[in-house]
């Protein structure tokens, strides 16, 4: 089972005034960068056990000494000049590995759990596609039995629209739908969730 599944996980180097940038506009910087970080330790809680093979795919450099222990996560850098062509190279070295189901996620899901990630797997069992739509008109996961390149190309990363165009281009196809979950972007994203709530205080105390 694990030689065949493999999970991507695409990150941004934590520091400071490069994460998060939508949220630091309300809660400031130094707030964006412990709640990234926050965002992180989770992602490794919810994945280091996952049965399966994991790859850590950094946005500009890779990290030796950090969270992501190399016994459990190959460590890579992204390579590509839009999130498009970025994932789309990803998706394609794993499979040229020979690895048969192939998911992506990000690294600030709070609203994902290990559970979600192995039910995606499965449903990769019998479906050629499976992805998880965000609130916003994302997606919070992607994965597929095969390279499609389409899914990757005309997309205005960061919009709305996003989820939309992918569905187009793979209309008619095995689909897995998941449920819809929230991602991380602005300040009204966390405002409710008790768990940010210290964030937000210590930025008001400061």
């Amino acid at each position: 089972m694990k030689e065949k599944n493999l999970l991507l996980i695409f990150t941004r180097n934590p520091e400071l005034g490069k994460c998060k940038t939508r949220l630091a506009a309300t809660i400031g910087e130094e707030a964006a960068l412990k709640i990234y970080t926050f965002l992180l330790q989770h992602t490794v809680a919810i994945t280091k056990d996952l049965d399966v093979k994991k790859e850590v795919h950094y946005s500009v450099k890779v990290r030796d000494n950090d969270l992501w222990n190399p016994q459990i996560y190959s460590k890579k850098q992204q390579y590509g000049d839009d999130l498009g062509q970025r994932m789309e190279y990803a998706f394609a070295k794993g499979f040229e590995q020979g690895y048969e189901n192939i998911i992506i996620i990000g690294s600030d899901m709070y609203d994902l759990s290990q559970k979600d990630i192995e039910n995606a797997f499965l449903a990769l069992d019998t479906h050629e596609y499976v992805i998880g739509p965000a609130e916003d008109g994302g997606y919070y996961l992607f994965g597929m039995k095969s390279l499609n390149s389409q899914v990757f190309k005309n997309k205005a990363w960061g919009t709305e629209t996003v989820l939309e165009d992918t569905l187009k281009d793979i209309k008619e196809k095995n689909l897995k739908v998941l449920e819809e979950r929230n991602d991380i972007d602005y300040y009204e994203d966390i405002k409710d969730i008790a768990v940010f709530q210290k964030f937000i205080d210590q930025y008001h105390k400061s």
